[in-house]
């Protein structure tokens, strides 16, 4: 069981990582950037002449790993499942170099007995020689299995209403049957992700994506189209995960003028990331 106490004061360490073009184009083609080999404002994001990192890489650089696993967490890890993320990017990221990014929680909700709980956890991705600050990235995790541990009952987040209007614009993304296999490698080490029995132990028919893939695929679809290909215009994005993603199902991203965006799974007319709202120049 959570001990909120000691969860809010957990120390997770801090993630020293070195980088360069090599693990710049890894995560840009692990979110289906140049899947049109003809597009060129994609070949700069995977190393086809100079590279520029795509926006969004700060999300995995630094990333603390599966910490919730630990047993001294408390919490049922298993049945946990990605929330929600948000990054607000401070200066662009250079194609190689070391940074430092340290994790800590912000916040834990008690939905009560069966309801399950919310932690709110922050990164700050910093330059590890000069300490300058490239990004600060929010996490929303639901631990499906811990409600009713005598936390606090709010204030719980309030996410972003997209308007209820037709998208203005419309960008799609056919994923792979193997994309959460090869998006692993980019940090992010759970299980779910990659093992079947585990899937099926948290109520999966196979493994999922990764949310953080599908929403750097959203973010691909707003770099495209709303920032008109030029990646210094995004300064910043926050979503909710609704649903899970197949690896193999086609994300279709709807966005509108203002930043509001959400992404849907075609195959099954269902929304996957909703509540977004993008920031852009």
């Amino acid at each position: 069981m959570i001990d909120y106490d000691k969860l809010m004061a957990y120390d997770i360490p801090e993630v020293r990582q070195s980088y360069g073009p090599r693990e710049c184009a890894f995560y840009a083609l692990s979110i289906g950037v140049g899947q049109d080999p003809m597009d060129r404002a994609d070949l700069s994001f995977v190393g086809a002449g100079p590279l520029t990192p795509f926006p969004t890489l700060p999300l995995v650089l630094g990333h603390p790993g599966f910490w919730l696993s630990n047993p001294d967490t408390g919490v049922d890890a298993v049945r946990l499942v990605h929330g929600g993320q948000g990054i607000t990017l401070h200066a662009p990221l250079p194609s190689e170099g070391t940074v430092v990014g340290k994790t800590r929680v912000v916040g834990i909700i008690d939905k009560g007995e069966g309801r399950g709980a919310l932690l709110y956890s922050e990164k700050q991705l910093r330059d590890a020689d000069t300490g300058a600050l490239y990004a600060t990235t929010r996490s929303t995790t639901f631990l499906r299995g811990d409600g009713g541990f005598g936390g606090p009952a709010g204030p719980v987040k309030a996410f972003h209403i997209v308007p209820d209007t037709a998208p203005e614009i419309v960008h799609e993304t056919v994923t792979r049957p193997e994309q959460a296999l090869w998006y692993r490698w980019n940090g992010d080490n759970n299980p779910l992700h990659l093992d079947p029995d585990v899937a099926a132990k948290a109520g999966f028919e196979r493994p999922i994506l990764h949310g953080l893939c599908s929403l750097g695929i959203a973010a691909h679809g707003l770099v495209a189209t709303l920032c008109e290909g030029d990646p210094q215009r995004l300064k910043g994005l926050d979503a909710r995960f609704t649903a899970t993603v197949t690896p193999g199902e086609t994300l279709r991203t709807e966005i509108w003028g203002d930043g509001s965006f959400r992404t849907r799974a075609v195959e099954r007319d269902v929304v996957v990331i909703g509540n977004g709202l993008a920031q852009v120049a």
